[in-house]
C-alpha cells in the first residue's frame, strides 16, 4: 500500500529589525512575534528569523557583551514566548524556532545560529541543533573574522516534521555548502542573513529592492534548483550605522520557483505552506542532486588530488584513421542522414567572418560588458532607502526633528526634501545663513524650497560673525575666508539644533568628499548624511525626481564664498565626467584601462591628485597609540551600539 502523504509544512519568514546591543529586548519582542506566529492560520511549525536577530549585526568590539550560549538562549526564549502567550491570554503551542545569535561555545565567539522547539506542554525547550557560520566576511563593509572564530561544520539534522539544515548568510555564496547539506538528506535549507543594501540603479526583474536583494535572490534559487530542496532566506531589515537592511526575505521551492516573497526594508510576516512531496517531483524531474551521489566517490578523489596537489597527468588516444576523419576539409560530405550543400557552408563561413563587423554590443542590463556599476538611479528605490534611513537614524538617536542649511543649491535642496517625507514638514527647519557678498540669487533660491516645502526657517546673517574674526586677520585669503565662512554655519546649525532639539543633517555628495572639496569641520561635520554616498551626477537625478525647483537643478554648482566662483572652475573638470572617474576608480579600474574607456590623461590626473590627497579629510584625526586599548583601533564600539 502507498504511504501517508507528507503532510504540509508551514514557514512563517519573520522578517526583522533588532535593536542593536539590546538582547533582553530584542528576546521579549522575538517571544511576541513568536506568540503571534502561533495565531497565523494555518499555524506555522516553523518561525525563521534573520542572523543576528537577538543583539543586530554590525556591533564588533560588542560581541563579548551580548554573546549568550545556545542553552541558555533555549530557555530564556521559551520562557520570552511563553509570558507573551500569557500577556495575550493564550496557551502556548509547540513551535520550532531558528534565531540568529551571536555565541559563546568553548570559550569562544561564534556568529550562529540555533534550531530550538519552544512551547512543549510535556518539558523544557529542545535545542535540536546549532550551526556555526563557516565562512566570515572580513572585506568590504564587513571584518568578522576579527570578532568571532570560524565554524566548521554544516550537517543536517532531525525535526519533528523532516530533515533541515542551517546556513548563515555568506556560508550560502559557497555552492559547496548547499551540496553538504543536500547530500546529508537536507529537504529544507534555512539560510539566516544580515545581508545590507547595496546598489541604487534599475534592476533587469522589474522587483523593488537594491541589486544585491537581486544578487541573493538569484543565489537561493539556485541553490534550490541544483539540489532539489526547498530554501528559505530570511534577512534582517532596519539600519545600523548607515548600513539599511533589505529584508525581501523569501522562500523558494525546490524547482527554483519563488513561493514567497516579503517586501524590501519593512519589518513583515510571510507564512507560507509547502507540499513535501515536491521534492519527489522536482528531483525526478531533474535527477541533479542522485546524481552527484553516484559521482561523489570520483568527486572526491578529485578534491583530494587538488588538495594534495597531485600533479595534473594528461592522458588521450591518438589520431583517428583518415578516413574516419570526415570533418578535416571535407566539403559536400554526407552523414547518412543528410547532406549538407557546399555553398551553404561558404554562405555560413562568410557569415562567420563577417560577425565582429555586424553584430552590435549587446548590454545586459544596465552595466556594460567588464564596466563599474552605473551611475543611473532607480529613482523610487533611492527615495524610499533615504527616507528610511533617517527616519531611523533620527530615532535612534533620539530626535524628532532635524535642521539644514538651505543653502539654494540642489545638494541641501534634496536632504530637505529627503526630510519633509521622513519627518514631516512640521519637523524640518530650514536655515539661510548667508554672507554679505553671497549671491542674491543663492538667498532666493533658497526661499524657494522653505516655500515649496512648507518648513519653518530661519534666516542668520553671519556677516559680523565672519568680519569679526577675519577683522584681525586682514591678509586671509579667499580660500582662509571661505573656511571661516563654512566654520561659522556649522556653529550656527549645531547651536540651533540644541536650540530646537533638532539634528542636523549633512548636505555633502560623494563627489566632493572624494575630491576633498569642502572644508574640514564643517560641511562634513553633521552625524547624518543622507546623500553622502550618492555621486553629484545621482543627486541632480534625485532632485528631479523629488520635484526640486528646475532653476535649482540646473544651474552651475556653486559654494557660494566667492564672487564668480562655480565648482566645475574650481575643480578644473566636469562633474559628470569626474563622477564616471571616481567610479571607474572606486571599483579597481587603473588608468590605462579608463584611458581605454575613453578619458584622457590629464582628466585622470586631476582626479587621481585630488582623491589621493585628501584622504585625511575623510578620516578622524590622527591620534598617537600608546596602548592597548586605543580608541578606534582595539576599543571598537559602533556609532549607534
Amino acid at each position: 500500500m502507498p504511504g501517508d502523504p507528507i503532510r504540509p509544512l508551514t514557514l512563517a519568514l519573520c522578517q526583522f529589525a533588532p535593536r542593536k546591543g539590546d538582547t533582553a529586548g530584542n528576546l521579549a519582542r522575538i517571544g511576541r512575534l513568536c506568540a503571534q506566529a502561533a495565531t497565523l492560520e494555518p499555524r506555522p511549525q516553523v518561525v525563521h528569523f534573520p542572523e543576528t536577530a537577538l543583539s543586530g549585526y554590525f556591533v564588533e568590539g560588542g560581541v563579548r557583551e551580548v554573546a549568550c550560549t545556545a542553552g541558555s538562549l533555549s530557555y530564556d526564549l521559551d520562557d520570552a514566548y511563553r509570558t507573551a502567550c500569557a500577556s495575550a491570554g493564550m496557551e502556548p503551542v509547540p513551535l520550532d524556532v531558528i534565531i540568529g545569535f551571536y555565541e559563546r561555545w568553548r570559550e569562544t565567539l561564534h556568529n550562529s545560529a540555533a534550531y530550538i522547539t519552544i512551547g512543549l506542554d510535556d518539558g523544557p525547550p529542545k535545542l535540536r541543533h546549532v550551526h556555526r557560520k563557516n565562512f566570515l566576511p572580513t572585506y568590504g563593509l564587513f571584518d568578522e573574522e576579527r570578532f568571532v572564530e570560524r565554524g566548521a561544520d554544516i550537517r543536517a539534522f532531525e525535526t519533528p516534521w523532516g530533515r533541515a539544515a542551517i546556513l548563515v548568510c555568506e556560508d550560502a555564496w559557497h555552492s559547496l555548502s548547499g551540496t553538504i547539506a543536500a547530500l546529508d538528506g537536507a529537504q529544507v535549507l534555512f539560510v539566516s542573513s544580515a545581508a545590507p543594501a547595496r546598489g541604487v540603479w534599475p534592476r533587469e526583474d522589474g522587483i523593488a529592492g537594491p541589486y544585491s536583494a537581486a544578487r541573493w535572490e538569484r543565489l537561493i534559487r539556485d541553490i534550490a534548483e541544483e539540489h532539489g530542496v526547498f530554501t528559505s532566506f530570511v534577512n534582517l531589515v532596519g539600519s545600523e550605522g548607515g548600513k539599511r537592511f533589505f529584508g525581501t526575505s523569501h522562500l523558494v521551492g525546490p524547482g527554483g520557483d519563488v513561493r514567497g516573497r516579503a517586501p524590501v526594508w519593512d519589518e513583515s510576516f510571510v507564512s507560507i505552506s509547502v507540499d513535501l512531496d515536491d521534492l519527489v517531483r522536482a528531483r525526478a524531474d531533474s535527477p541533479l542532486l542522485s546524481d552527484l551521489r553516484v559521482a561523489l566517490p570520483h568527486v572526491l578523489d578529485n578534491v583530494r588530488r587538488v588538495t594534495d596537489g597531485t600533479p595534473v597527468q594528461l592522458s588521450y588516444d591518438g589520431p583517428e584513421p583518415v578516413a574516419a576523419d570526415l570533418l578535416r576539409g571535407a566539403r559536400g560530405f554526407t552523414t547518412g542522414e543528410f547532406a549538407v550543400p557546399t555553398e551553404l557552408l561558404e554562405r555560413a563561413n562568410s557569415i562567420v567572418r563577417s560577425l565582429p563587423e555586424q553584430l552590435p554590443v549587446i548590454r545586459h542590463g544596465m552595466r556594460d560588458n567588464g564596466g563599474p556599476p552605473p551611475l543611473l538611479l532607480d529613482v523610487d528605490l533611492t527615495e524610499d532607502w533615504l527616507t528610511g534611513f533617517l527616519r531611523e537614524e533620527l530615532a535612534r538617536r533620539g530626535y524628532g526633528k532635524a535642521v539644514i542649511g538651505i543653502s539654494g543649491g540642489v545638494d541641501s535642496a534634496v536632504v530637505a526634501f529627503l526630510a519633509v517625507e521622513a519627518l514631516g514638514r512640521e519637523n524640518v527647519i530650514g536655515v539661510r545663513m548667508p554672507y554679505r557678498t553671497s549671491s542674491a540669487a543663492s538667498l532666493e533660491h533658497a526661499q524657494l524650497v522653505i516655500d515649496a516645502l512648507g518648513i519653518a526657517s530661519r534666516t542668520v546673517d553671519i556677516s559680523a560673525a565672519v568680519d569679526g574674526y577675519l577683522m584681525h586677520e586682514p591678509d586671509a585669503d579667499a580660500t582662509r575666508r571661505g573656511n571661516v565662512m563654512a566654520r561659522l554655519r556649522m556653529i550656527t546649525l549645531f547651536d540651533l539644533s540644541a536650540r530646537y532639539r533638532a539634528l542636523p543633517l549633512g548636505t555633502g555628495n560623494k563627489t566632493e568628499r572624494l575630491l576633498g572639496y569642502f572644508t574640514w569641520h564643517a560641511d562634513d561635520s553633521p552625524p547624518v548624511n543622507p546623500i553622502g554616498d550618492l555621486y553629484k551626477t545621482q543627486l541632480w537625478q534625485l532632485a528631479r525626481h523629488l520635484g526640486v525647483p528646475d532653476v535649482i537643478v540646473d544651474k552651475a554648482p556653486t559654494a557660494d564664498l566667492v564672487a564668480g566662483q562655480t565648482d566645475e572652475g574650481d575643480l578644473g573638470i566636469s562633474y559628470a565626467r569626474a563622477d564616471d572617474i571616481l567610479n571607474g576608480m572606486l571599483h579597481g579600474f587603473s588608468h590605462e584601462a579608463l584611458r581605454a574607456r575613453g578619458y584622457q590623461e590629464a582628466e585622470l590626473t586631476t582626479v587621481s591628485k585630488r582623491l589621493n590627497g585628501t584622504h585625511w579629510k575623510r578620516r578622524p584625526p590622527a591620534t598617537a597609540l600608546v596602548s592597548h586599548s586605543g580608541i578606534g583601533e582595539s576599543y571598537l564600539r559602533p556609532v549607534d551600539y
